[in-house]
This record gives structure tokens, sequence and C-alpha cells, in this order.
């Protein structure tokens, strides 16, 4: 299925281990911070290769933007108006950069924690010649509770987050109740959430979580097949190959 994005707003993983924030004085200031004490990541230091780190040094000042506690202006940022698309964790950005390359009409903001992936997506932003993708390297809660306006966004990716696949570790997936609300109240109206995964019970979870937010609704009776918009990672052929299943989830934000 191929989604025509909304036309560009012109007004982006990842939960705090700090402790919860006193309690709001409104509900709506609630919405905008969910309160979670696990994060959904955990640092590590990976290996950076020669290459990687001379596009930190080289191109990071242009591409990699540092986070602020303001809502940023994008256009500014870009250089231009478009629809814009934050994709949560991109790994070491292929898929991200493959995507971009295929629509130059959109921006892409790339979030991501681990420096070795912001390396190498930063490699293929020089090798492919793109300048409608900007990278912020920190938690995505935080990101979008304050760099991105609420009904910013054209459309957000999460693509085969970590599944943390041991029972007492399922609390710290990404796909919760509170993350989703707040993902939610950043997209356009007719915007898209596009959500994979290749491990079926998180899969269900994923469903049972984003078919309970009022916010948004489902494009497909339940899995949806991959779009256009999504390629195939080298990884993902392998699995398929093995018989392995991989699911994809298709929300919208009504217009």
């Amino acid at each position: 299925m191929t989604l025509t994005p909304p036309l560009p707003v012109h007004t982006e993983p990842a939960m705090s281990d700090a402790p919860p924030a006193p309690a709001s004085n409104t509900a709506s200031d609630d919405a905008e911070r969910p309160r979670r004490a696990i994060r959904s990541f955990v640092l590590r230091a990976g290996r950076m290769g020669s290459g990687q780190v001379r596009a930190l040094q080289q191109l990071g000042p242009k591409f990699v933007l540092p986070y602020q506690a303001v809502h940023q202006d994008w256009d500014a940022l870009f250089g231009r108006q478009a629809a814009r698309v934050l994709e949560v964790g991109f790994g070491m950005g292929q898929a991200t950069a493959q995507i971009a390359a295929a629509r130059p009409e959109l921006d892409f903001i790339g979030v991501e924690v681990h420096e070795p992936g912001v390396g190498a997506l930063l490699r293929e932003i020089d090798d492919r010649g793109l300048n409608n993708l900007r990278i912020v390297q920190h938690d995505a809660v935080e990101v979008l509770q304050q760099m991105v306006a609420p009904g910013s966004l054209a459309g957000a990716h999460i693509f085969f987050p970590d599944p943390w696949h041991k029972k007492r570790h399922n609390k710290r997936r990404l796909i919760q109740p509170l993350f989703v609300e707040l993902l939610a109240s950043r997209l356009a109206p007719g915007a898209w959430l596009h959500c994979a995964t290749d491990w079926e019970d998180y899969a269900q979870q994923m469903l049972e979580v984003l078919s309970n937010c009022t916010a948004i609704a489902n494009t497909a009776p339940n899995f949806a097949p991959r779009p256009e918009i999504r390629p195939l990672t080298k990884f993902e052929v392998r699995g398929l190959k093995l018989g392995h299943g991989v699911w994809d989830l298709l929300f919208q934000r009504p217009r």
C-alpha cells in the first residue's frame, strides 16, 4: 500500500532512567510527558570504524543536530519547506538512506542513540549525496516531547526495534501505550505510523497497543503487506529464505 503524505506542515528510542517528574497541573501536560523509569535501549560501547569516525568529524556538524528542549524550526534546519518523516532507531542506517534517496520530496529525521549507527548513516548520506536527512543522537522520547511540535509530522517509522525477547525484559519494549500516544500526537492529520518486526509475539503486542490508541487507525484488517517505502534488508531477506516471518503494521491518523 502506498500512502500519499499530507501537505507540508509549516508551523520528529527511548525512556528515561530519571525519577518521574513532579505531577503536572494539567491533563494536557501529562499527555506531553509519558513517565517511565525504564529505557527501551541500553547504551553499549560499539566499535567505530575509521570511516565512521571521519564521517562524524566531517559531516556531523551539518547533519547531526544537537538535542534542544525546544520545538525546532525544521524549515530552517533543512533549508526548505517539505513534509517530514521521523524514524526512531535506524540502526546502521542503510534502509533509512535508501528510503530518503527514493523519496527526495520528503525530509527525514533519524533518531538513534548508538554512535556507530550515526557514523554509518553519515557515510550513507555522503555516498548517496543526500540533503533531505538529519540525525538527532538522543533519547527519542525527549526528542518527540521537546523538539517536535504536535501535529507536525507526515509520518513515523519504527523498523525492527529491539524485541527484548526474554519475558522479564518485555517491559523494555519501545511500543508501549504512553509512547504511542506521544508519537501519535506528533502526527499531522493523514500522517502514517509504520512499524515492522520479525518477532511474532512483539508483533501481536504492537498490534494490540496501536489498535488501542484512539488517535490512529489501522489501514489493514490486522497486519499490512510490506509498503513499497520500506526496502527489504539483507538480514530480512536471509530470514525470509529460512522461513522466518516479518510483520508490518501501518496505521494512520484520520484526516
